[in-house]
């Protein structure tokens, strides 16, 4: 019964561990030898934990918008970086520095926000392993 028990505790235990290890594989999802940078207006900033998310819609050669969706730090790390609220416009133009997802959709992770008026803000400093 005993040896029962503890083999289901440790089984459990290994089974909440591969999520913990699947969210912060950073270099799984994002490519961090494809930097990019796109430039397109503000449509919305989900301030969420773990999380943030930044969507932006690009102007496309053709005449057609993308939006695109950049993850971020969470809310209270970018109120401490001076990203809040208040300090975004809807519609405005920002320009994002980040890298692209490894599946080629309008997706990334921003590491640096380009405000309107030329202002940087570098949001992710680590590396793809989430060190």
């Amino acid at each position: 019964m005993r040896i029962r028990f503890l083999g289901s505790v440790a089984a459990l235990a290994l089974l909440l561990m591969i999520p913990v290890a699947a969210h912060h594989a950073v270099a799984a999802q994002y490519d961090i030898r494809k930097p990019i940078e796109v430039t397109g207006s503000l449509k919305k900033m989900e301030f969420i934990n773990p999380h943030s998310m930044l969507h932006l819609d690009v102007a496309n050669p053709d005449g057609t918008t993308t939006t695109w969706v950049f993850q971020t730090n969470s809310s209270g790390t970018l109120r401490q970086r001076g990203i809040a609220r208040s300090s975004l416009a809807q519609g405005a133009k920002y320009t994002v520095k980040g890298y692209a997802a490894r599946n080629g959709g309008p997706t990334g992770l921003l590491r640096t926000l380009i405000f309107p008026d030329g202002r940087e803000v570098a949001v992710w400093f680590g590396d793809p392993n989430g060190n």
